[in-house]
């Protein structure tokens, strides 16, 4: 019953992150700035974005409240922090600043972090490190996007 208390306090934290990430992002997708970009030719239609989204939140929080029952608490508890500063930073960097350039160090650094996640607590977690797949995957196509509008902008 301790890992479903944990996976909905996760689960509550991330959507609630998405939640502060939309509103940072300003007018984001639906701004003059974001329509006028050279965007990749493999940019998903936005609805792919939302679903995307909330697929991993939920993959993510069962894969933290897994690993919350196994590792030292203030460890993942920082590193956890640090991933909603980044991918909450990221939507504010990009879309409100404009910045190019910022979001690709803050989305490379994300990524770099989830791979932690991933490498790290393989071994506490082994076949079920795979509920962060998801979230590496659209974190490589995330990156590939924003690098593609890094390079053609």
């Amino acid at each position: 019953m301790e890992i479903l208390k944990n996976f909905f306090y996760f689960l509550l934290v991330n959507f609630a992150a998405l939640a502060v990430g939309g509103i940072l992002m300003h007018d984001g997708p639906q701004s003059v700035w974001y329509y006028r970009l050279n965007k990749a030719p493999w940019t998903p239609p936005g609805w792919v974005f939302g679903a995307a989204w909330f697929s991993i939140m939920i993959l993510f929080s069962l894969y933290l409240a897994k690993v919350y029952e196994k590792v030292p608490k203030r460890n993942l508890l920082g590193l956890f922090t640090v991933q909603i500063l980044l991918n909450v930073g990221w939507n504010y960097v990009f879309f409100n600043q404009h910045s190019i350039v910022g979001g690709l160090i803050t989305i490379v650094l994300l990524t770099i972090l989830i791979l932690y996640f991933l490498f790290n607590y393989y071994k506490v977690l082994t076949l079920q490190s795979l509920l962060i797949l998801p979230y590496v995957i659209w974190l490589f196509i995330a990156t590939s996007l924003n690098l593609y509008i890094y390079l053609y902008n």
